[in-house]
């Protein structure tokens, strides 16, 4: 990432309240973080490599077989989804339209992520803050980890630590550096739980079938836009899964989906 689009965190370094987090504990620092310039977000660097991405056969959904090795560059992503406060700032930076809820605006949900945004919309915000929506590929990768997981935390399906219908709590949603346990090993935040994440592809029920260990093409048209992540709405296991693969007609706001930042690495 260039100096031009982010700043570089040193060890000892202060920028808006970002190592008093690290201090908390709210998330590890074993790999590089930087500051998106444009909207304060916290990225932090996923190293260029190769990981398995779908499900093995025999297991998941038959849209996420057969499993294959893709190999990316490197490339940051959000600690955390984009929130609140943060779309609000590009709303009234823009002109661009509201999220489809008052609780964008409500102080009190400042740092939840936002919700009811389109893919359209998710883009635009995206593009403001000098990012992308990350690739299905991506996105998967932040999600297993180092280690290739199932889920952020590891292989077994575990209610306590993430957002679901199971522990939503009265707000619905929960603050986007809540669930410290569920942290993926990169150090992103509820991956699996909170909100849907849009991701820039379109979906193609067929899409692994023909892609091969390269960085995967990703589908020209289709009718929908891939989410990934599972939300507070639902509690099935299978939802919050690195490989589910799930799909919305683009203009859809739904109160399950929001959206993270990534940026290739210069």
């Amino acid at each position: 990432m260039s100096e031009r689009g982010a700043k570089r965190l040193e060890p000892g370094e202060s920028r808006g309240g970002v190592l008093r987090q690290i201090e908390r504990g709210r998330f590890r620092v074993e790999h590089p973080l930087a500051v998106n310039a444009k909207d304060g977000s916290l990225l932090v660097q996923v190293p260029a490599g190769e990981f398995e991405m779908g499900s093995a056969e025999g297991e998941g959904n038959v849209n996420e077989r057969p499993r294959h090795r893709v190999e990316l560059s490197a490339y940051w992503i959000g600690v955390y989804a984009v929130t609140n406060a943060q779309y609000l700032r590009f709303v009234e930076a823009t002109g661009h339209r509201a999220p489809g809820n008052t609780r964008y605006r409500d102080k009190g949900l400042a740092d939840h992520p936002v919700t009811h945004v389109s893919w359209d919309d998710s883009l635009a915000y995206a593009k403001w803050a000098g990012c992308k929506l990350a690739s299905e590929a991506q996105w998967e990768r932040a999600c297993r980890g180092p280690l290739g997981l199932a889920y952020p935390w590891g292989e077994d399906w575990d209610e306590t630590k993430c957002r679901n219908d199971k522990n939503k709590g009265s707000d619905q949603t929960s603050v986007v550096y809540g669930y410290a346990k569920g942290v993926s090993g990169w150090g992103t935040y509820n991956q699996s739980g909170n909100v849907w994440e849009w991701c820039a592809d379109w979906y193609d029920e067929n899409y692994y079938a023909s892609s091969h260990e390269e960085v995967p093409r990703q589908p020209e048209r289709g009718p929908c836009r891939v989410f990934r992540g599972g939300s507070w709405r639902y509690g099935d296991p299978g939802f919050f899964r690195a490989a589910y693969r799930g799909w919305y007609d683009p203009g859809s706001r739904g109160g399950g989906l929001g959206l993270r930042l990534v940026k290739e690495a210069s």
